[in-house]
């Protein structure tokens, strides 16, 4: 009987380390993922900004020719 309840003590032990594991890998994968959003949103916003035409304001060698 003393084998058994150290056979479940031990169990008990592994699931509270595994449970504290399984937390802290949770709050990396959603810092990971807001930052992953936060990324995108800056990438479109390049994106964006890449295809504006920069009009007559800009300076010359920044200019599109107007045959393109």
């Amino acid at each position: 009987m003393e084998e058994l309840e150290r056979r479940v003590e031990d169990l008990e032990i592994r699931l509270t380390f595994q449970d504290d594991l399984i937390r802290q890998l949770d709050e990396v994968v959603r810092a990971q993922s807001a930052r992953i959003d936060q990324l995108m949103h800056e990438l479109h916003a390049l994106r964006e900004q890449v295809n504006q035409d920069p009009g007559e304001e800009a300076p010359m060698e920044e200019q599109v020719p107007p045959h393109w």
